[in-house]
């Protein structure tokens, strides 16, 4: 079968390379899947520029985002049967709780889904959701459950008449400004780009700031709020926005660290959470219930994920060549 590999000790996008595997065979507790998309994180280009914090050891095919049909099962298999649509997880196998201490998650250290077959756990699947296609369905396992959890599972949930500060326009901000506004709340979202502002608005954002033009987007924040701050902050930029998240945050709200991709440099006085009763919390994806229960906000409020662009598999590297750029919109898929 074709897939792509990332070699050991990558440093750059020239560290991914096309790749004959075998077709996998299921074990007694394993679902074959012929995968249909797979879709990008900012995680997977941190693997194969060596920049994650766990570096591969062995040629690994990457991505943990997938959906596609289910060709084989294995002996003891109950929850699938032949010609289901499913999804993955990220994790294998976290169901529920508190996680296990040895979880691991697709991509790295695990063989991920940017492959023409994928065979997992059965509990490493999920049913795929019946309004989406698979193009759609492919983008949920990492970015959906860690905007699911930041907004519903972590602290005080989102509730209508809430304020969400979404960084970014990536996957996981564009998922959770869906989620938010499903459930009553005002979003607003911070980018370096109008044109990402004004299609955010049009996906239902209040308001966008410009942080390369209001270099003290914060104070734009609280304006926007009337000085109140928001509800909710999904962080994404680690240390180097995190002083500037704590000062957008309000009266016992929260911030949801979901990335670090502002770098190593910068510096975060915890001050300003203590005196408005705020809290921190570091959100790690999630598990298999947590994709089940967006996949159910999804199929209740028709909610589709935003797509850029979509690749074919033989050009696979073409799509990590867009997310490097940074010109996106929403997530990144890759169909086979």
């Amino acid at each position: 079968m074709k897939a792509w590999e990332i070699v050991p000790n990558s440093t750059s996008l020239d560290g991914l390379i096309p790749a004959q595997r075998p077709e996998p065979k299921p074990g007694p507790r394993d679902v074959v899947v012929r995968m249909r998309a797979a879709s990008l994180n900012y995680r997977d280009h941190a693997i194969i520029t060596g920049k994650y914090r766990y570096p591969l050891d062995h040629n690994t095919i990457p991505c943990s985002d997938g959906a596609g049909e289910v060709v084989a099962v294995g002996p003891s298999v109950t929850r699938f049967k032949p010609g289901d649509r499913t999804v993955s997880t990220f994790f294998q196998v976290w169901i529920d709780g508190l996680p296990p201490k040895n979880r691991k998650a697709l991509g790295a250290p695990l063989d991920g889904t940017l492959a023409e077959f994928v065979s997992l756990d059965e509990d490493g699947w999920v049913p795929m959701p019946p309004s989406l296609t698979f193009e759609e369905a492919a983008t949920l396992s990492c970015a959906g459950p860690t905007a699911w959890n930041a907004l519903m599972n972590a602290g005080a949930p989102i509730k209508p008449g809430n304020t969400v500060l979404c960084l970014g326009t990536g996957g996981v901000s564009m998922f959770a400004l869906q989620f938010a506004r499903a459930a009553g709340a005002r979003v607003i979202v911070t980018s370096s780009s109008d044109e990402k502002i004004a299609r955010a608005r049009s996906l239902g954002a209040v308001a966008g700031v410009n942080y390369k033009t209001h270099l003290e987007w914060q104070k734009e924040v609280l304006s926007l709020t009337d000085g109140q701050g928001v509800d909710c902050v999904i962080e994404n930029g680690g240390i180097a926005t995190l002083q500037r998240s704590f000062q957008c945050v309000g009266w016992g709200g929260k911030v949801a660290l979901i990335g670090v991709l502002g770098g190593a440099q910068g510096s975060a006085n915890p001050h300003d959470l203590m005196f408005k009763l705020a809290s921190l919390h570091g959100i790690g994806v999630g598990s298999r219930a947590s994709l089940e229960q967006l996949i159910q906000a999804i199929e209740v409020n028709r909610i589709k994920p935003i797509i850029d662009k979509v690749f074919p598999l033989d050009h696979a590297d073409d799509a990590f060549r867009l997310q490097s750029s940074g010109g996106y919109f929403g997530k990144i898929v890759v169909t086979m």
